[in-house]
């Protein structure tokens, strides 16, 4: 009989993608709509473009692209990268249901819900950026690392020495960057403008969801990445944000929590 596993694939010891995340690349390269993707996979709208940027963001090429009109319009196909990711996760639980079937034990779901129950962190950060290590500079309490993201963008973090040697951080290595969507702002028509934030990370309004007292802003940038942020209802009309105009999300470095796979 099958069973349900969880099974999540893994790389270098980080989460890629478990079984929701594949049944909605499915339903994308399917449909080749966000929209009706949405509907097949079983989630909302908002929450199928959560998932994707995250993968996205997470992976170290793009899985999805959209093309141009953005979340309001416009086709949404996968990559090779996102083709091959579902290709692999399927034969994988294809190998991994035949196994069970053959182990023949006589508690397999008990057993799996214990194993369950140790699965990859999850945070509430909304913006997960996974990034290689090209600089670390050491001060005598702090350290300040720098990573480069997909597309070229840099991130800097400011942690403290002890955390660094905790985690393991060296040039070349690979950590994830968490930023909550509260902590960073954003700004139009910076030009020479000179700023205290060391993170400025320029990009393409991709989306604008207005709630009861803020608005959710969505920056698309270079390489598949995209930033989160929330700002006040007042602060979009008077920048006057729209979808397809050129935004800067601005954070500073102090913001930024580093993980690393265990």
């Amino acid at each position: 009989m099958p069973f349900a596993t969880d099974l999540a694939l893994l790389a270098e010891g980080r989460r890629y993608a478990a079984l929701p995340q594949v049944r909605l690349l499915e339903a994308i390269a399917a449909e080749g709509s966000i929209t009706r993707a949405a509907k097949a996979a079983g989630v909302s709208y908002k929450t199928a473009w959560d998932m994707v940027d995250a993968m996205n963001n997470l992976s170290p090429q793009p899985l999805v692209t959209r093309a141009a009109g953005g979340r309001g319009g416009g086709g949404t196909q996968l990559t090779e990268a996102g083709h091959a990711l579902v290709k692999v996760y399927r034969a994988i639980e294809a190998e991994q249901h035949r196994m069970l079937a053959a182990l023949h034990l006589d508690d397999v779901p008990a057993t799996l819900d214990l194993l369950r129950r140790f699965r990859t962190m999850r945070t509430s950060a909304r913006n997960q950026f996974l990034g290689r290590i090209s600089a670390i500079r050491t001060g005598a309490v702090n350290d300040e690392i720098e990573l480069e993201l997909a597309g070229g963008a840099r991130l800097v973090a400011i942690i403290t020495s002890d955390s660094r040697a905790s985690l393991g951080l060296e040039v070349g290595g690979e950590a994830i960057a968490l930023v909550k969507a509260s902590s960073i702002m954003v700004a139009t028509g910076l030009g020479d403008a000179l700023l205290s934030a060391r993170n400025q990370l320029t990009g393409i309004v991709a989306s604008l969801t207005p709630g009861a007292v803020n608005t959710e802003v969505v920056i698309d940038l270079d390489g598949g990445n995209s930033v989160c942020a929330i700002v006040t209802h007042d602060s979009a009309e008077r920048m006057a944000l729209a979808v397809g105009q050129q935004a800067t999300a601005l954070f500073k470095a102090s913001q930024v929590i580093l993980a690393v796979a265990a």
